[in-house]
């Protein structure tokens, strides 16, 4: 498999995650449409989280171990939000404990700023403070698939994803809704 078919299949991933994501906020115009996502959603969505998240995980190293792409200052700050999200999200889901929501949402709430102010970079390079190596700035755009999906795009979209799944979890009417209490 060549870089670049693996690299569209990241984007396509990518894209079919922000199109969940589209379609779960245009939900919550119509309440019976909300409500029957929210509960058809609400016992996978943490599973459904860790997976993501170790999707991205092993998708970066691939970036970087394989294809040979540099990680910018602002990718390692990324990878320093979901590493251990993925790490916390995979533990919590083979327990079933939803309480992971209160370590994992601040840390990808930070991942979905940095990734932010890295797309923003991306599309203008001008705003780079010179903080970013010069050799390796946080400008340059690896890849670009579909003219919008690049690394950090990808990365925001995973970070809001793994977000609205623990949100759709706490949010539930069902069953998945209480907190399992875990014992020390």
């Amino acid at each position: 498999m060549t870089i670049d078919t693996v690299t569209l299949f990241f984007a396509l991933l990518a894209v079919a995650l922000q199109l969940g994501i589209a379609l779960t906020l245009l939900s919550f115009l119509i309440p019976s449409a909300r409500i029957a996502l929210m509960d058809a959603i609400a016992p996978i969505a943490l599973l459904m989280a860790a997976a993501i998240a170790v999707v991205s995980m092993l998708g970066s190293l691939y970036l970087s171990e394989v294809a040979k792409f540099t990680p910018c200052k602002l990718c390692w700050y990324q990878r320093t939000a979901m590493y251990p999200s993925a790490i916390l999200l995979v533990i919590a889901a083979f327990r079933g404990d939803g309480t992971v929501r209160r370590y994992v949402l601040p840390l990808v709430g930070i991942g979905a700023i940095i990734s932010s102010y890295h797309i923003l970079l991306e599309r203008f390079p001008n705003l780079e403070s010179g903080t970013c190596d010069p050799t390796n700035p946080c400008s340059l755009i690896w890849f670009e698939k579909f003219g919008f999906v690049t690394i950090p795009v990808m990365a925001l979209t995973a970070f809001l994803a793994i977000a609205g799944l623990l949100s759709i979890r706490r949010l539930s009417s069902g069953p998945t809704n209480q907190q399992k209490v875990v014992s020390p």
